[in-house]
């Protein structure tokens, strides 16, 4: 009979379909469909202002650099992006968009997340360019490390591919001329005590075969330019547009991958146009991948190169020297460790320089 009674309350129950459709009732009212139920779970930036928002107008003029960044942001086409990595269970928090641009202005300030805290609860500026009012309350540093966990590396990498989307319809991005390079980014200066402990657990000495059972940074290997300049951490391989200079593609490795390895190339290069790149892309392998894409070299010969033509060398060089101030604005060290998370502060970089850029370019 108990048994009987559960199968009869079983029956009357909706099922999740019959919720989802908005077809149940419940005391008379219509149970809100899950899509509905989601997209309220998730807070938007409003077009309304509060009573203080004037003072904005004061403390960030018409020509501040935010306004410009501001104007080349399709914010609710990035937000999109964004939406999948919000839980539909929880309260509601700060806005999609709003957690976009604090994520950018950190890394276009370069600033640590306490430090971050503080900008936005002391700098006017940062409160408008996030979209929060000025009486509103301002998130603390935990905030910025979940934003990060919730994102993602696979995110982050469709944000900054859906903003090159943007300037490639804008036509900020050619195709025609690419510059490939690549640079070293540090996880950490000194391994003296790493050293000691190898040598205590009888290693001869710390190399790329058991620098990672020791290190904080497991991911992290032993690169080198010369015999003089090494470093401990990451390499960034990036691919240039020289028509405006723009960060078309970015690629983070190990510091021992080489600047030529085939496969990286492959990624970088485009499918069109010339690239240009300096002696270490000098190789049977570059040179044939170019040719596989329908692309010419604008590579410098190696000085042992029978036919190399130092006139020709020489206007290449002048061609690209003007794009090297990209890595120049780059982060040298990394900020987290792994390298997941490298790879993370590889494409958030990238965003953020483009976005300075774009509003260099953007007319006040």
């Amino acid at each position: 009979m108990r048994n009987r009674v559960f199968r009869h309350i079983e029956r009357a129950l909706p099922n999740e379909e019959q919720i989802d459709r908005g077809d149940v009732k419940k005391d008379g009212k219509l149970i809100q469909p899950q899509k509905d139920r989601v997209e309220k779970m998730i807070s938007h930036e409003t077009p309304q202002l509060s009573f203080y928002s004037q003072i904005y107008d004061r403390c960030v003029p018409q020509d501040h650099v935010y306004r410009r960044m501001q104007s080349c942001l399709d914010i609710k086409r990035l937000s999109k992006v964004v939406e999948k990595c919000y839980s539909t269970i929880g309260t509601i928090g700060y806005a999609v968009e709003s957690a976009i641009k604090m994520l950018l202005l950190q890394f276009v300030e370069d600033v640590s997340d306490r430090q971050m805290e503080r900008a936005m609860r002391e700098n006017m500026a940062f409160r408008w360019f996030c979209g929060l009012s000025p009486e509103a309350e301002t998130p603390d540093f935990t905030y910025f490390t979940k934003l990060r966990k919730r994102i993602g590396t696979k995110s982050m990498a469709e944000l900054f591919n859906s903003f090159q989307a943007m300037l490639k319809e804008q036509g900020y991005i050619g195709g025609s001329f690419t510059f490939l390079d690549a640079s070293s980014v540090i996880s950490k200066t000194t391994l003296w005590k790493e050293r000691d402990t190898a040598i205590a657990q009888g290693e001869t000495t710390l190399n790329n075969q058991n620098v990672g059972k020791h290190s904080s940074d497991p991911d992290a290997t032993f690169g080198a330019k010369s015999k003089k300049k090494h470093w401990y951490g990451y390499k960034r391989h990036v691919a240039v547009d020289m028509k405006h200079g723009f960060i078309h593609k970015v690629i983070m490795t190990t510091a021992k991958t080489p600047d030529n390895n085939p496969s990286i190339v492959k990624s970088l290069c485009p499918k069109q146009g010339m690239v240009f790149a300096d002696k270490m892309y000098d190789t049977g392998d570059v040179k044939n991948i170019l040719r596989a894409k329908g692309c010419a070299s604008g590579i410098i010969q190696r000085n042992n190169r029978k036919a190399k033509n130092s006139d020709l060398d020489r206007w290449r060089s002048s061609v690209r020297m003007p794009f090297e101030n990209v890595f120049a604005r780059l982060s040298k060290h990394t900020r987290y460790r792994g390298k997941l998370r490298t790879l993370f502060q590889g494409f958030a970089e990238a965003f953020a320089f483009n976005l300075k850029r774009r509003a260099q370019l953007c007319p006040i």
